[in-house]
Parts: C-alpha cells; sequence; structure tokens
C-alpha cells in the first residue's frame, strides 16, 4: 500500500511514494530534459493505448495502469518529482513474482495474460523510480512489448493505426534522447540559456517539441511504414507466425460443442460480433441469401432440456497432398442403404471460400453435403453425424475453401420415397426420452396422414413456421418441460425450440432425425461479394433421414425480416469491407498470397501495356484517317482550308498571348486615368521614365533610390524635370495621391522634350 507524500523542511525524505528531487541521471538543458520526459511519457502512454484498444485487457488493469497514468501526467505537467526509492521498487518487485505465479496458475491461467500484467506492473512502477540511465530505455522497451501483445491479442485494423501513431512517437522519444545525450556532454563547453520563468520554460520545450515533430520524424516514420510494406508483401512468407500458439481467442460461441441447453443459441443472437465471411464462386449478387446453411455440430440425443452427443469413434483423415481432404465417397456405418435420388435431377456444385474468425472452436464449418475441403490442416475427422472436426492444435481454424454439392431432388419425387428405415438407425436417431405425452399425439395428429417420410417432414415443419412466433426473449423462469412449455402454452421461442420440437415430433411418427447447429443467412456485402456472418446469425435447424435420398435439411423457423439499410449499416459494411481486406492481405498474408499478388501484377502489367499499345495504334490510325480527310478538303476547296487554317492559327496565337494582351490593355487604361489606382499608375509612369531617361543617357541603377537617382542628373534642365517628377510619384506611390498620380503624364511629357 502506498504511503501518502511526506514533507520535511531540512530534506526531502522517501518512503515509499514522496515528493522528492528525482535522481539527476543527466546534465542536459533543463528544457530538453523536459521534452525529453514528455516525449517518454508520450510512448508509454501510446503503448498502452494500443494495448487497451484490443479490449483483451480486464477492467481493473485498466483501471489501474489509467489512474497510475493520469498520476504521471499530473507529476509531470505540475513538474512535482513525485519518485518510489530504489529499496522499495526491490521489494515490490520480489512480491510480484509471488503475485505473477497466482495470477498464471490460479486466475488468469493464460502465459498471455500473466505475462501481459507483469508487463503493465513493471511499467507502472518503473515510471516512479527511474535510477538510472538505462531504465529510460527499460521503460521504452515496456512500451514495445505493449504494443507486441496487442499484436497477438488482436488482428483489427484499429492496430494499424496505433501502431503508425507509436511509430511517430517513438521517433520523437529517440529523437529527444540523443538531444539529451549530446546537450549533456555539451552542456558544460556550451550551456544553453534556461527560461527564468515557468512560463518561459514551457514554451521552450514547446518549441523543441516542435522541432522534434517536424519533416525529420514524418520522414523517418513514412520510410520505416514504406520499406517495412515493401519488405511484407516481397519476402517469402510462412504459414502461421512464431506467436501465433500464443494470440488469445476469443469466448467460445455457445452452440457447437457436444451440448447445447435450450435457449442458448437465443442469447448468442442477441450479438452482432462478426464470427465468419462467406465468398461463393460465381456468387456476385448474393444469390443464396437465406439458404446458405453452414453447418457445424450435428447433436442426437436430448434428456428434455439439452442436446449432447453421445460418445462415438470418429474417422480421422490424413494430410493430403495440396490440402486436398476427400469427404465425398466416405461412407459411415449407418449409411448402408443405395441413396439414388441424393444428386438430385441437376447437379448443384459450388466452390466457396469461408474466413472464420477466432471464436475458440475447432470446428470446421461447412455447407450440407460437403465433398472437399482445402486447408491448412494436418488431420481432421468426420464423426457418424458427418461433423468435420480440425485435430491440429498448432493450427486454429482459419481460413479454408469447401466444395458442397447443394443439389436436391424434385419434391414430386421424394413424396414417393416409402423405403424402410434402415435398422441401424433406429438406435440413434428415434431416441425419445420421457416428455409431455401431448408431444407424440401432435406429431400424430399432424403426420399419421402422411404417404412418406418427406411428406411427414414437410408437414411438421409447416406447421411450426405458421403456427408459432419468432422471438429472442427468453422465459422469465425456466419450465420443467420447456419442449411442451413451448408448443402448447408459450407457443414463441427461437431457432433452437423449433428445431428440438420437429426433431423430436419426427422421431415420434418414425422418421430418423437430429438436430444441427451453425449459420444461417448472414449480410450480403456487395463490396467485398462476401456474406457477413455475425453471432446474431447462429441457428438451429433439422436433418431428416428419408430413405433413398439420405439426409435432408427441414427449417421449421420461421424468417425474420431483413433489418433496414440504413446510413449506418452501410458505413459498417465499408468498415467490414475494411476488416476483410485488413484479414486477407495482412493477417493471412502467406506464400499463396504472394505467389497470387504477383501473378496479379504480371497479368495486369502485361494487358496494362497491351491496353495502352492497342489505344497507341487507335489514336494513330485515327490521325491518318484525319490528315487524309485533310488533303483531300485542301484538294477540293484550297481557299477555304486555307481561311480555317488561318483562323485557327490567329486563335492559337490569340490563345498563348491572351495574358500579354491584357496586362497591355489595362497598362494603358492604367495610365490614361491614373486617378483610378494611384499607386499602380505611379509605379506604372516611373518605370516609362526610367526608360526615356536611359535613352538619354541616365540610366538608374539598381541600387539608387528614387531621389539618388534624380540627384544624379548634374545636366540642367533634365535634373529640374527628373526631380519634379520624382517627387509627385513619391506621393503618389506611397502616399496615394490621386492629385499627384494626374500630374505624372504631364510632368512625363515635359521629361520627353527634354534632348
Amino acid at each position: 500500500m502506498l504511503n501518502t507524500p511526506t514533507f520535511h523542511s531540512h530534506r526531502p525524505r522517501t518512503i515509499i511514494l514522496a515528493v522528492a528531487t528525482q535522481p539527476q541521471l543527466s546534465k542536459a538543458a533543463p528544457e530538453i530534459e523536459r521534452l525529453f520526459q514528455f516525449s517518454l511519457f508520450l510512448l508509454i502512454v501510446t503503448g498502452f493505448v494500443t494495448l487497451a484498444s484490443t479490449g483483451k485487457l480486464d477492467t481493473l488493469s485498466v483501471l489501474f495502469v489509467s489512474a497510475a497514468l493520469l498520476f504521471r501526467a499530473y507529476d509531470l505537467v505540475a513538474n512535482r518529482g513525485y519518485h518510489i526509492s530504489e529499496r522499495w521498487t526491490s521489494y515490490i518487485g520480489v512480491v510480484y513474482v509471488v503475485v505473477y505465479l497466482a495470477d498464471y496458475f490460479f486466475i488468469s491461467e493464460s502465459f498471455v495474460t500473466a505475462t501481459v500484467h507483469l508487463v503493465l506492473f513493471g511499467m507502472t512502477i518503473k515510471i516512479f523510480s527511474v535510477q538510472r540511465e538505462r531504465d529510460h530505455v527499460y521503460l521504452a522497451t515496456l512500451a514495445f512489448l505493449e504494443v507486441l501483445s496487442a499484436s497477438i491479442l488482436t488482428v483489427d485494423t484499429v492496430f494499424l493505426g496505433a501502431f503508425a501513431t507509436f511509430s511517430l512517437v517513438s521517433v520523437v522519444t529517440f529523437i529527444a534522447m540523443e538531444m539529451r545525450r549530446s546537450s549533456g556532454a555539451s552542456v558544460n563547453s556550451a550551456p544553453l540559456p534556461v527560461p527564468s520563468s515557468r512560463h518561459g520554460r514551457r514554451r521552450s520545450s514547446l518549441m523543441l517539441f516542435g522541432f522534434a515533430v517536424s519533416r525529420m520524424a514524418v520522414a523517418i516514420v513514412v520510410g520505416m511504414m514504406l520499406s517495412a510494406s515493401v519488405i511484407f508483401f516481397t519476402l517469402p512468407r510462412l504459414s502461421y507466425g512464431y506467436l501465433s500458439k500464443f494470440a488469445q481467442q476469443n469466448s467460445l460461441v455457445s452452440g457447437f460443442s457436444d451440448n447445447v441447453n435450450l435457449g442458448e443459441i437465443g442469447r448468442i443472437q442477441q450479438s452482432s460480433q462478426v464470427v465468419a465471411h462467406i465468398k461463393v464462386d460465381n456468387d456476385p449478387q448474393g444469390i443464396y441469401g437465406t439458404r446458405l446453411y453452414l453447418r457445424g455440430t450435428a447433436l442426437t440425443k436430448f434428456d428434455g432440456t439439452r442436446w449432447i452427443n453421445p460418445p462415438h469413434q470418429a474417422e480421422v483423415m490424413a494430410y493430403h497432398f495440396g490440402g486436398y481432404f476427400a469427404i465425398v465417397g466416405r461412407k459411415s456405418p449407418l449409411s448402408t442403404v443405395i441413396e439414388r435420388f441424393a444428386l438430385g435431377a441437376s447437379r448443384n456444385v459450388i466452390r466457396y471460400r469461408v474466413e472464420m474468425e477466432p471464436i475458440g472452436t475447432n470446428a470446421i464449418f461447412l455447407l450440407s453435403q460437403p465433398r472437399y475441403v482445402i486447408g491448412r490442416f494436418r488431420e481432421i475427422s468426420v464423426d457418424l453425424d458427418d461433423a468435420v472436426v480440425n485435430l491440429d492444435r498448432d493450427r486454429v481454424v482459419g481460413d479454408y475453401l469447401g466444395i458442397s454439392d447443394l443439389s436436391q431432388p424434385r419434391a414430386v419425387e421424394l413424396e414417393t420415397l416409402s423405403a424402410e428405415v434402415p435398422p441401424e438407425l433406429t438406435v440413434r436417431y428415434l431416441d425419445v426420452p420421457d416428455l409431455d405425452p401431448r408431444i407424440a399425439q401432435l406429431a400424430h395428429s399432424l403426420a399419421d396422414k402422411a404417404r412418406s417420410p418427406y411428406e411427414k417432414a414437410s408437414i411438421i415443419q409447416n406447421y411450426l413456421t405458421t403456427q408459432f412466433g419468432y422471438t429472442l426473449e427468453l422465459p422469465s423462469s425456466t419450465p420443467a418441460d420447456p419442449l411442451a412449455n413451448f408448443l402448447f402454452t408459450r407457443k414463441r421461442g427461437h431457432c433452437e425450440y423449433f428445431a428440438s420440437a420437429m426433431t423430436i415430433m419426427l422421431r415420434d411418427v418414425g422418421v430418423p432425425s437430429r438436430i444441427v447447429n451453425g449459420f444461417r443467412g448472414g449480410e450480403f456485402n456487395q463490396l467485398t461479394s462476401s456474406y457477413i456472418l455475425r453471432a446474431r446469425d447462429a441457428h438451429a435447424w433439422v436433418e431428416a433421414y428419408i430413405p433413398g435420398a439420405g439426409w435432408m435439411t427441414f427449417d421449421p423457423t420461421p424468417v425474420g425480416s431483413a433489418p433496414a439499410m440504413t446510413s449506418l449499416r452501410r458505413f459498417e459494411l465499408y468498415l467490414d469491407a475494411a476488416r476483410e481486406f485488413w484479414r486477407e492481405w495482412i493477417i493471412n498474408y502467406d506464400l499463396v498470397h504472394q505467389q497470387q499478388l504477383t501473378q496479379k501484377t504480371v497479368t495486369g502489367t502485361r494487358d496494362s501495356l497491351q491496353e495502352l499499345r492497342r489505344w497507341g495504334l487507335n489514336r494513330y490510325q485515327r490521325l491518318l484517317d484525319l490528315a487524309r480527310r485533310a488533303n483531300r478538303e485542301a484538294t477540293r476547296q484550297p481557299r477555304r482550308v486555307a481561311t480555317i487554317v488561318a483562323v485557327a492559327l490567329a486563335g492559337i496565337l490569340l490563345f498563348f498571348n491572351l495574358a500579354r494582351l491584357l496586362r497591355m490593355i489595362r497598362r494603358r487604361v492604367l495610365a490614361r486615368n491614373p486617378r483610378s489606382a494611384p499607386q499602380s499608375a505611379a509605379a506604372l509612369w516611373y518605370e516609362k521614365m526610367s526608360r526615356r531617361a536611359a535613352r538619354s543617357g541616365y540610366r538608374r541603377k539598381p541600387s539608387q533610390t528614387p531621389q539618388e537617382f534624380a540627384a544624379s542628373i548634374t545636366e540642367e534642365p533634365m535634373h529640374s524635370a527628373v526631380a519634379r517628377f520624382t517627387d509627385h510619384y513619391e506621393r503618389a506611390r506611397f502616399a496615394n495621391s490621386a492629385e499627384d498620380a494626374a500630374e505624372l503624364p504631364q510632368l512625363y511629357e515635359e521629361i520627353e522634350t527634354r534632348k
């Protein structure tokens, strides 16, 4: 605990924090020392703001460090000199070793978080306990570590602006450090004058600060950015950085684990956090819209309040050449029936790119019926429910390509399929817990008259879609049977209630089914031709097994209205486009992107040169055609052509001499009416008089004033005429006298008549 400042009349005494004279570390001039202290403090503040802008710091750390920095700012402005003694600094450092271990093993349980806390604490203590010259370098290093921590904790575009600011302030700080060192070395031989007042010292510091952040600092930072950009885009790149394994992930998005409680997705859907971008090949207008179902995890066992997955053995797929994982052709042990209608009447195979944000899950989200996965994974697994999972712990689920077959048979064909359900599917996908009997009664009343499993699923889906309402509001209290409460009492809910109700009712009427969690639709950004998936797009739907067709997607949740496009939403789309570009070409820039950029650059340059060549040939051909037509016209009508050429030449000459003509006209008007502008007229007439005198042998030297020039003329009567002209000129030129300006033409005529 910090003691309050203590004051003594004879000399200051430092306990933990007291007003004391900071150790004299440098003999630099006071104004340079003050500049250095301010710039170093700004460097520390910039590093902390960069770290805090990631949003990953806990509230206590932000408040603690902010309070310390504000106190330090007051200390610098007021020039109080608060200081922690070296002995207490050692005690506090030893104590924090224990705190750091407790933070790492018990509190945060994260190496990155605990280390960030250590850096912040060390910086806070050190700004009040500088003892030696190297402590300043230590503080600058801590500020850099804050920026380094921020680079690990975020992939946002905010870091670019924060880093640019940090670079500028760091250059200013090191310029001030060099100025301080040079001043300290030469202060005895050439001391700088010290302003006597506090305001003088502040003005001097501000002047030096303005000098420091001058063209040199800006030029250095711009040069750093340009050279870093060239190096970044040209050097061979690896897929992941050395610190990527320490990158902190966002909190796990619910709905993608092995169990989901009813109501969880409703809470997620109130968040606008971006979780993924999907770009579908040959889809520049967003024609898929809400038909995009990005599949995450399928859950099969329901206990009345939550869905879980029973333990099962997943099939591990090894890494294939080029990152290709072929899911096509794989047959689950539960899929023994020939699915003759699965591909439908026409093929609809699409290729798409998924860019996942770090949401803390190893699920690989794919569209229905995936055939291939292409990504930087060593191993992936596919379970019995066709969920694809990344098994590579060293590589997070980031960007990957997917190929899915969205082909569907026609409804008239599906309604004729009524084969028996394979026995191996009944145990896993027809299990129903002990629920309210009214649920089964409702299912049978709806589907008993249906002729096929597909028709049963369609009837139940249509009933839930049209007879129930959608809401994100959660019940005030959790009912004992939430599914029965949804179907018979509340009749409103969000997606997992609709999907759970349909899955249970399908099982009651003998149709194998499972619930699937993932994302649906998203907002289409025309700037990037990609779909933006947010946390509010988290969704649950149903997959029902239709004998002869396989697993088919059904969504009983009513589709809500799309939000109106406002200026704010349009701005968010522009911002998201910038972030997507930043993630694609900065965060995920690797050798593949480098090759792609090189290929585009070479192709674009070649196409531009060809286009320029075609443009030149086209213009040359037009010029030849114009010359031929002009030759024919000159042969048929020579006088007309000559007239046109003469007028054109006259126009060209007039155009290029227009400014000179306007000046001549203005001078003539001014010479005839000197009263309108006495000063300009006086200058004009004096120039004219000087030329006339020069023709008579009296040339005015550039160093002579008008009076000196008049005095230099000794011959009468020229001397008297020039002297009178000079007197009137000076009054007109410098006193703006219109009467004297009006006399100048007549006086000039007198000089003109003198020989």
